[in-house]
Formats: C-alpha cells, structure tokens, sequence
C-alpha cells in the first residue's frame, strides 16, 4: 500500500480533495456528485500538499490557465487509461463525444465502455471527462454532477 497524503482546497464548485504522493496526483474528488469519496484512514493529511497541482487549479477557476502541467498518476485497466489519455487530448473550451473518444482509441464500437470508463476518472477536472458529451451535444452524466459540468464548460466557453 503507498503512502499517499491528501489535502483539501476551496473552489467556485465546492471543496475540492486532493490526494497523491509528493507532487504527483493521484486522484481529485470534487464535493458532490457520484464519485465524491472521502479519505481513507491510511492516508495522511497535510495542508501544504500538492501545492502545485492546487496552484494550477486556483489558476484554471481564475482563468488564467488552459492547460494543466501537473504530474498524474492515475489507475485503471488498460482501456480506462487509453480513455483518460483520449480525455487528455480534448482541448479547452472544446466538447467531445462519447463516439468520438471511442474512434480516438481505435475502438469505434465501445462507446458505452467509453462512457463507463469516462465515468470511473480518478482525477476529473485536470483529466478534463467534463468535456465529454453525449452525440447530440447534451451534457450526460459526471461523477461531479451536472450542474458542476455546466459551471465547468461555461467556464471555458463551450458553453453560454
């Protein structure tokens, strides 16, 4: 089991947790939402961890940041990863489908295991699944809510 830290910060969609191990991110839990977690007793709080990963957020909500540059670790089987780098590849302000991640990864068939490994993301935000919608551009499902998904794609424009 590795030792992991996690710390929480204050955002415009809530309180945020952050975990990981020195500068590397691990996972992000946003405060609402099907994939809200709480910490688990092994892992150690400190204020002060993830600085940089906490910088580029408050940098992103301010809008001064398009890009995230943080060290991720993410997990999964090898399709959630080819679909978390897909994810990765979406630009901001801009919206993907489901189908479209599918035809990214070479599986143009998979869109409901897209969807399902969209939806298992242990660092949304950064890893940006928000900016995934459904084919006829409506905003499905995200383990932060919906209303979190729209702040979040009004805040980068693909929204009004």
């Amino acid at each position: 089991m590795m030792s992991l830290e996690y710390t929480y910060m204050d955002s415009p969609v809530g309180q945020l947790m952050l975990v990981g191990e020195g500068e590397v991110l691990h996972y992000l839990s946003l405060p609402s939402g099907k994939m809200y977690f709480k910490p688990k007793p092994y892992w150690d709080y400190h204020a002060a961890a993830l600085k940089q990963a906490r910088h580029q957020i408050d940098a992103y909500f301010a809008g001064q940041l398009k890009k995230f540059d943080v060290v991720l670790a993410p997990s999964g089987t090898h399709f959630q990863m080819q679909v978390l780098g897909a994810l990765q590849k979406i630009p901001f302000g801009q919206m993907r489908s489901y189908k479209d991640i599918a035809h990214a990864i070479g599986r143009p068939k998979s869109m409901r295991a897209v969807g399902a490994a969209n939806a298992r993301n242990p660092i949304p935000l950064i890893i940006p699944c928000h900016r995934v919608v459904g084919a006829d551009g409506s905003l499905t499902g995200f383990g932060g809510g919906i209303d979190t998904k729209a702040f979040l794609l009004r805040l980068e424009g693909a929204i009004r």
